[in-house]
């Protein structure tokens, strides 16, 4: 083994088989703990802020003072889209479909605005915005709330597509970014690290260093036992879960 030593705290990931007391990983898939995070913080961050920052970084060019609207905010991957744009300097707007999640978002997200996504919404983002709209729509969602996001994206702008949770695959007539003047980006977070390795090890040490600053923090809703583990995806099944769940042995 190279690169690490015994007692150093690490964290990992793999495809199948994690959920165990007990796993044996390839030192290429392994990092150190950034300083200041527990081991269920560094449980929580991996694919989430990843996936983040790929889309909102890496695909969607985020500059400070710029507007994200950030949809299915309450999930873990939504929650570190939150927690990393605004780490960034972007101005962020969460949005849930859960009223009854609004006041934990808030606590959780810290966003400077936060809407509900049901139904129409691009009024709303018209008047948070001043008429100028999002400069990143970051979308896990897919449905009818794509269908309505791509009302709320600025000239410019990117729609980035991350992922289908309301079931259904949105089409669009390509006539509405010609005219509006965005980019529909595909985020493939994952693959997007294996086709580029570089750019993968690049990302990794950059959401390292803003934890180890402080500047990100992975929000964390309970942790289990791993034997509680059906407990677990049943309340990611029921949607009460704001960020993540983590399972310790």
């Amino acid at each position: 083994i190279s690169g690490f030593a015994p007692g150093d705290r690490v964290m990992g990931g793999a495809k199948t088989g994690a959920m165990a007391e007990y796993v044996a990983l390839p030192t290429s898939s392994l990092r150190r703990v950034p300083e200041g995070l527990s081991y269920a913080q560094a449980a929580a961050m991996g694919a989430a802020y990843h996936t983040a920052y790929v889309a909102l970084v890496e695909l969607g060019q985020l500059e400070p003072g710029q507007t994200v609207l950030v949809h299915g905010a309450s999930g873990g991957v939504g929650l570190a889209a939150c927690d990393l744009a605004r780490a960034l300097g972007a101005r962020v707007i969460a949005a849930t479909h859960r009223a009854d999640k609004r006041e934990a978002l808030a606590a959780a997200a810290r966003p400077e605005a936060l809407i509900l996504n049901s139904g129409r919404f691009r009024e709303k983002v018209a008047e948070l915005t001043g008429g100028r709209l999002c400069d990143l729509v970051f979308d896990p969602v897919g449905g009818d709330v794509f269908d309505e996001s791509t009302r709320c994206v600025a000239f410019g702008g990117k729609l980035l597509v991350v992922g289908f949770v309301a079931g259904r695959i949105p089409e669009i007539a390509v006539n509405i970014p010609l005219i509006k003047g965005f980019s529909v980006v595909g985020v493939r977070a994952g693959e997007y690290a294996r086709r580029f390795p570089e750019r993968g090890q690049r990302i990794a040490e950059a959401i390292d260093r803003l934890a180890s600053e402080g500047a990100i923090t992975p929000h964390i809703d309970r942790i289990l036992p791993l034997a509680a583990w059906r407990e677990a995806f049943q309340a990611m099944e029921r949607g009460e879960i704001i960020g993540k769940i983590v399972l310790e042995p």
